[in-house]
């Protein structure tokens, strides 16, 4: 069956390493003939990737725009500077540094501004769905600070705003994260600020997931209320993989100390140069009318696999991501999510709020890049349901979902990412071609 390629024709490395090539070619082909329901994950733009593969991944660029270790920075200085002038007006804020590798990465550097080691930090538990930079033993957030964990309602799944502000008053953070993994609700922001100021502490809102919502509209942004706001990137806001911090200007030169020199070396610059690349396109109307699709289409997942019989957590979602329980079906989110694979719908497992057993954690912002709807969402939703009830044969699905991605290709001849089928794309024939799966 015709699958969509790498969107690059990658030639050269076809001839010096055709083993390399044939796997970038078959995860290509993966990524195209299956359903991409991870809610961290999404497709860039050709445009994104070019700058991805550009020469400014050959230069070093220790420090910062005019004040570099390296010589030959003046026009890697030009991007980075668009890249940070982009973030500012995209998302308010008065300083952003761009040079973060990771959403962890920017967390840890966030950490190195407010806290010393052993100071007392007050997160969602990693149980509730907390990230592991929120305190888990296994990561130095677990290792150098003492991190009190709060959750959510164990019967609603919300979060009890009364319960983190007791926890607050009894341990006296020295800061407060706000943010999660899988948490489906828009995060009242302003209620995390007025109990951070009750108590003296710092906010820091890790904004990894709903930062790509907040580009587009659709999501409440944080950055009016945090000290610092960590985010990724990637995912909704479909960019390249990668962090960033916001902040006040009084911060600006604590934030840029803590990520060079104190916990990265030389900023990548063909990431920074594709990160104003996502920027400049997540500040068109195009994006916002994406983000708030994203948003429709995870409400009407949500919506059809409650109906079906899954336990939706909160009840439904504001967001990109949504959490269900399969046990109500008398099946374990670790056996759902081996049945769904073998369908061809690939997505995680998570924790849930009453912590019982493992839930299942998808994200629409994929399919909603492909041009998906919320048609294709109630059909997901049928499909998945039999899969997992064992209703539905695993082969006959995978069948209809690569007749489904082949109406959607992430990356289709004369065609735009993210926009809707048919939509031509100028200049974007080169490596667009579709190949035959081997």
């Amino acid at each position: 069956m015709p699958v969509t390629p790498h969107p690059a024709p990658l030639a050269e490395l076809t001839r010096q390493d055709p083993e390399l090539a044939e796997i970038i070619h078959g995860e290509a082909a993966r990524q195209a003939d299956s359903l991409q329901l991870i809610a961290a994950e999404n497709f860039v733009s050709p445009a994104v990737l070019e700058a991805l593969g550009s020469p400014l991944a050959n230069k070093y660029a220790e420090g910062y725009p005019g004040a570099r270790h390296h010589g030959g920075c003046e026009l890697v200085d030009v991007a980075e500077r668009i890249a940070i002038d982009r973030a500012k007006a995209l998302f308010g804020a008065e300083h952003v540094n761009v040079q973060a590798h990771s959403g962890s990465s920017a967390v840890l550097a966030a950490y190195a501004v407010l806290l010393r080691p052993g100071d007392t930090v007050l997160a969602m538990g990693l149980p509730s769905g907390g990230h592991l930079t929120h305190g888990s033993p296994a990561n130095f957030s677990g290792r150098w600070f003492d991190f009190v964990p709060y959750g959510a309602d164990a019967e609603s799944g919300l979060i009890d705003y009364d319960e983190v502000r007791a926890a607050a008053r009894a341990h006296r953070p020295k800061a407060i994260v706000c943010g999660s993994i899988s948490y489906p609700r828009h995060i009242d922001y302003a209620a995390f600020r007025a109990i951070a100021d009750e108590v003296g502490a710092h906010l820091i809102a890790d904004a990894a997931h709903p930062i790509g919502l907040v580009a587009g509209g659709a999501a409440p942004n944080p950055v009016p209320y945090a000290d610092i706001v960590c985010a990724t990137t990637h995912k909704v806001l479909r960019g390249p993989r990668g962090g960033m911090l916001l902040c006040g200007a009084d911060l600006a030169d604590r934030v840029d100390r803590a990520v060079f020199p104190f916990t990265q070396g030389g900023a990548q610059m063909h990431t920074i140069a594709a990160k104003a690349v996502a920027f400049g396109e997540a500040a068109t109307a195009a994006f916002s009318g994406y983000a708030h699709q994203v948003v429709a289409n995870a409400r009407v997942l949500a919506a059809a696999l409650g109906a079906q019989g899954f336990a939706v957590t909160t009840g439904g979602t504001d967001t990109h991501l949504v959490t269900v329980d399969s046990a109500p079906l008398g099946v374990l989110g670790q056996v759902a999510r081996g049945r769904l694979a073998s369908a061809g719908m690939v997505l995680d497992t998570c924790a849930l709020p009453h912590g019982d057993g493992r839930g299942l954690r998808l994200g629409t912002a994929a399919v909603t890049t492909q041009g998906m709807t919320e048609a294709e969402m109630a059909r997901i939703a049928m499909l998945f349901s039999g899969v997992v009830r064992g209703d539905l044969d695993a082969r006959t699905v995978r069948e209809e979902i690569r007749g489904l991605t082949a109406r959607f290709p992430p990356y289709a001849a004369g065609q735009r990412v993210g926009a809707p089928p048919g939509t031509p794309s100028p200049g974007t024939a080169s490596g667009t071609a579709n190949v035959t799966a081997r």
